[in-house]
């Protein structure tokens, strides 16, 4: 039984790995999860210099999910390379860092940092605020997508993987801007634009008010983008959204995804990557599948 994938290039011993932001940078869950059993690890968002994230509170559970608004605080590219790159590299297991900014040229230079690490992929986080256009994000205007993608690739040495925000009209014309750009693949979705209020305070849940909004609630929607994606475009694509279980991931993979990403379900089970790879390798048994690309796509 095979369950190995390929992402440009980058061969993965199963197709689940991590969502960013929800397994910090492996440390704290290697209790829980051998690391070796997963097909990557990504990492928390790494910018090129220390982000202190957004004023407390920051986050806020909401029915079949939860909102965030932590702002992508992280240490700082020198420390990440310093501190979490010799700990991940003492697993079995493909390190894909996750790159944010608020500019192209902080992105660029967090990309041009690592050329020399010992990492497997990037992947970009384009639903971060640019300052250059009024705090739009990145990925909500195509041609910004595309030319953020072009001078990425110009100075990767690794692949590229272009994290894309569901918080857009037409998404498959965001995937085909990043696949015009060079990216080597896609990841969907980051979260969807929320609000909680609280209603005893009369105040906002959240200090930033809005939030990313991810979970259970949002897997409907994840799934029919990476189904959308996957017609629209001919690189790999990551699916995440709401995953908790093999069936969930094995909805992804059927819509098109190659791989998948487990996110919020490590706050409340920090065994789910794993179980997903079990419920996986199951349903594969169950239905005498040899290989796992007889699944991907196979729903037209």
């Amino acid at each position: 039984m095979n369950t190995k994938v390929n992402l440009a290039g980058v061969e993965l011993k199963n197709p689940v790995m991590t969502a960013s932001g929800t397994f910090g940078s492996g440390e704290e869950y290697s209790e829980f999860v051998d690391l070796n059993e997963l097909g990557a690890v990504v990492t928390k968002g790494v910018a090129n210099v220390p982000w202190p994230g957004n004023p407390t509170p920051r986050i806020a559970e909401t029915y079949g999910g939860m909102i965030n608004a932590i702002g992508l605080q992280n240490p700082g590219v020198d420390v990440f390379c310093k501190r979490d790159i010799p700990f991940l590299k003492k697993y079995d297991t493909k390190i894909i860092v996750n790159v944010c900014g608020h500019a192209p040229e902080e992105y660029l230079a967090v990309v041009e940092r690592l050329a020399e690490e010992p990492i497997d992929m990037m992947e970009i986080n384009i639903s971060c605020p640019n300052v250059n256009a009024n705090f739009l994000a990145f990925g909500q205007d195509p041609h910004h997508v595309e030319e953020l993608t072009r001078q990425i690739k110009k100075i990767a040495r690794q692949p590229v993987i272009m994290k894309l925000t569901p918080n857009v009209t037409d998404i498959a014309e965001i995937a085909r801007a990043a696949e015009a750009g060079g990216a080597d693949a896609v990841s969907l979705i980051n979260t969807l634009t929320g609000m909680k209020i609280d209603v005893n305070r009369r105040t906002f849940a959240v200090a930033n008010k809005t939030g990313g909004m991810s979970g259970p609630a949002v897997k409907p929607v994840a799934v029919r983008m990476v189904y959308q994606v996957a017609q629209a475009v001919k690189i790999p694509i990551i699916g995440m959204g709401g995953i908790q279980n093999a069936e969930d991931a094995l909805e992804f993979i059927l819509a098109g995804a190659t791989a998948v990403s487990v996110g919020t379900a490590n706050f409340f089970n920090p065994y789910a990557t794993r179980e997903v790879i079990k419920g996986i390798e199951d349903y594969m048994r169950k239905y005498h599948v040899e290989d796992i690309h007889e699944l991907i796509g196979a729903v037209r």
